[in-house]
């Protein structure tokens, strides 16, 4: 369940308004890389994980939560940052000060096309509305492709979502002069950087966990580097020498044209530079197999299912005697 304080987790403030600016802040608002899809990208990640992680499963649910937070600072910030738009927009009388500013077809165009975001004048009234900065609704597409059902794969995708929300802030940082709004963009960014290397260290924390997922990869194509454009060419630990993960030295495949001819389209090409087998590729894929269905299934019910397992749950109503003595230790109402 939720519990929401009304202060803001950061005490944001805006030395003046600015609704231009707030039309480029929609992006963390609204947007792919946003405080919303954030947290729903980590919400819709924890289910899967409650049973056979639960450690994971809270990290996830507190990490989504203070999105949430960060999602409430930054429509905060939009609505400081557009003061006086609804207020003007709500006196309908031609004198109304924003329609003075306006006078004319170039003053009403301008405004329209090159300043403020549409939503904040015709839609929201200043408020923020979930688009981006460019008036695009939020769509769920931003993030079904995060959740996996499989850590090793969604925590690589949080690491990844983390990396751009900090290129975002670190962007839009440069587009305000306002110190308070710099100081908001400032405290966002850091937590998308402590963010990632939360999400770095739980995935740390599970082993083995590359390749994401079960299955191993075929040691015949694993670890060849195909040069597939002319020009200037490049070697480093990209393409040789030993591979990041599995330890493979890389085979550098210069003509791969002539390559693929000689191999039959790669049907017939030789495993070279690995230790890998088909054999032992087969026996790694049955041990990931029964390893990671084991985890889930023997933390996962199948009859009388529930989703709390806090211990207070379980505990008797106030007034009520439970019908069998707790055991548990360290119970102070045990007698010695």
């Amino acid at each position: 369940m939720f519990y929401h304080v009304k202060d803001l987790q950061y005490n944001a403030k805006v030395s003046r308004p600015d609704p231009r600016f707030a039309s480029l802040l929609l992006e963390q608002f609204g947007g792919a890389n946003g405080e919303l899809a954030a947290a729903l990208r980590y919400f819709g990640q924890s289910f899967a994980a409650k049973n056979p992680y639960p450690d994971k499963y809270d990290l996830l649910m507190d990490i989504a939560t203070e999105e949430f937070s960060h999602l409430e600072i930054v429509g905060a910030t939009i609505q400081m940052l557009t003061t006086g738009i609804n207020g003007q927009l709500k006196d309908a009388v031609e004198n109304a000060e924003i329609m003075q500013l306006l006078k004319g077809k170039g003053a009403k165009e301008d405004m329209i096309h090159n300043s403020i975001n549409r939503e904040f004048l015709v839609a929201s009234a200043g408020g923020p509305a979930f688009t981006n900065a460019e008036g695009a609704a939020w769509t769920a597409s931003y993030i079904n492709g995060d959740m996996q059902g499989d850590l090793t794969s969604d925590l690589r995708s949080d690491v990844a979502a983390e990396t751009r929300a900090k290129m975002v802030y670190e962007y839009l940082i440069q587009f305000t002069d306002d110190p308070s709004v710099k100081d908001t963009l400032r405290f966002l960014m850091t937590r998308e950087i402590a963010h990632f290397q939360m999400f770095q260290a739980a995935l740390d924390s599970i082993q083995p966990n590359f390749p994401m997922g079960i299955l191993q990869g075929d040691p015949k194509y694993s670890n060849l580097y195909f040069n597939f454009s002319n020009g200037n060419d490049y070697r480093g630990p990209w393409n040789e020498g030993p591979s990041s993960e599995l330890g493979e030295t890389y085979q550098y495949i210069d003509d791969p044209i002539k390559h693929v001819m000689e191999t039959n389209a790669l049907l017939n090409q030789k495993i070279e530079g690995t230790e890998r087998t088909e054999k032992s590729v087969d026996k790694k894929n049955k041990e990931m197999s029964k390893k990671r269905s084991t985890e889930v299934n023997s933390a996962t019910p199948t009859t009388n299912i529930q989703w709390n397992n806090n211990p207070q749950a379980n505990k008797p109503a106030a007034g009520k005697k439970s019908s069998a003595p707790d055991k548990k230790p360290g119970n102070k109402n045990l007698k010695k």
